[in-house]
C-alpha cells in the first residue's frame, strides 16, 4: 500500500463525490508552453491527497523497464513527439495515481496531470507517462477485492494505452468515445470485442448525437456487464471551445455524462485526462461534478 492520504483542511465540494487534488502538481512536472500546461491545474481546485503509488502498484499495469526509464529522467526529456519529462515528472507521476487511488477508495474525482490514457504498458505516449486509470482498476482488483471493472473514457481522444492493457481480459470492460480519424489513430470502426467498445464519431459531433449514441451502446454494455466499480477518464477537450478537439460538447452535456455515469455501477470513482482550455476547463469539471454527484 502506499501512503495513507494527509487532506487539507478544504471542506468538501459537493455531494458525494470529492474533488481530489494536491497543489504540488501544478509545481511539479513543468511543461513550459506544451498544451499540458501546469496551469491546468492552478485553475482547479480540491481537497489536498498526499499519496504516492508504489512501484509495485504501477507494476500491474506497467513494464519494469518502463518504470525504471521514468524513474531515472535527471534532465529535460522528449519522450515522443508530444511527451516531454524532466526530473520531477517521476515525482509528479506516482502523485497523479496516488490519488487516483485515493479517489477509488473513497469514490472521488482525482484532478491530477499529466494525463494518462494514452500511456502504454511499456512506453508513454500523447502528454501521458502512467496510465492512472488503468492503475486504478488494477489497484481496485488486487488490493480491494473488485473483481469487475468497467472504464467509460469520454476525452476527444482515443484512450489507446488503456484499452491495450486491458485488450482480451475479460474482468476489464472498456468503453470509448472519441472523434475519429483523429489522434492516436486508433479505435475506428472494427475494434470491439466482447469486453472493448469503441465509439468513433465524427469532428463536429455535439450534444444530441453525442448523448444518443450514449444512451445506445455503452450504457447497456455497462449495464450487461455489471461492473463493481466504474472508473471514469474524464476529459474535457471534447469541449466547443477546446483548442485541441474538433467535437462540439457543451457544458451541459459533461452535467449529464456525469449523472449518466453514476448510474452505472455502484461505486464510481473519476480521474481527469485532457482540457485544454483554461478559461473553461474549471466550469466543465464542475458540470461533471454536478452530474457525478447528482
Amino acid at each position: 500500500m502506499g501512503a495513507g492520504p494527509a487532506r487539507s483542511s478544504a471542506a468538501r465540494v459537493g455531494g458525494d463525490i470529492e474533488l481530489l487534488t494536491n497543489p504540488e502538481l501544478a509545481r511539479l512536472h513543468p511543461t513550459g508552453t506544451h498544451p499540458e500546461l501546469q496551469e491546468r491545474l492552478t485553475v482547479l481546485s480540491g481537497t489536498t491527497v498526499d499519496r504516492r503509488a508504489t512501484e509495485e502498484q504501477v507494476g500491474r499495469a506497467h513494464t519494469a523497464g518502463h518504470v525504471a526509464l521514468l524513474r531515472g529522467i535527471d534532465r529535460e526529456t522528449q519522450l515522443d513527439a508530444d511527451t516531454v519529462a524532466t526530473e520531477t515528472s517521476w515525482k509528479a507521476a506516482l502523485l497523479a495515481v496516488g490519488i487516483a487511488l485515493e479517489a477509488v477508495d473513497s469514490g472521488g474525482f482525482a484532478l491530477v496531470r499529466p494525463p494518462g490514457h494514452h500511456a502504454l504498458a511499456d512506453r508513454a505516449m500523447g502528454f501521458c507517462l502512467l496510465n492512472n486509470v488503468a492503475i486504478a482498476a488494477r489497484y481496485a482488483q488486487a488490493e480491494l477485492g473488485l473483481g469487475r471493472v468497467a472504464i467509460v473514457d469520454f476525452d476527444v481522444h482515443h484512450g489507446n494505452g488503456t484499452e491495450a492493457i486491458f485488450r482480451g481480459d475479460d474482468s476489464v470492460l472498456f468503453c470509448s468515445l472519441h472523434e475519429w480519424p483523429f489522434y492516436p489513430g486508433t479505435g475506428g470502426p472494427g475494434t470491439n470485442d466482447e469486453t472493448t467498445l469503441n465509439v468513433p464519431l465524427p469532428e463536429g459531433t455535439g450534444d444530441e448525437a453525442y448523448l444518443a449514441v450514449f444512451a445506445e451502446l455503452v450504457e447497456p454494455a455497462v449495464r450487461r456487464f455489471s461492473p463493481d466499480l466504474l472508473l471514469v477518464s474524464a476529459g474535457f477537450d471534447a469541449h466547443e471551445d477546446d483548442p485541441l478537439g474538433g467535437l462540439a460538447l457543451t457544458e451541459n452535456c459533461f452535467r449529464e455524462l456525469g449523472e449518466r455515469c453514476a448510474s452505472l455501477a455502484p461505486r464510481l470513482a473519476a480521474v481527469l485526462e485532457g482540457g485544454y482550455n483554461l478559461a473553461t476547463l474549471p466550469r466543465l469539471v464542475a458540470a461533471a461534478h454536478a452530474g457525478f454527484s447528482a
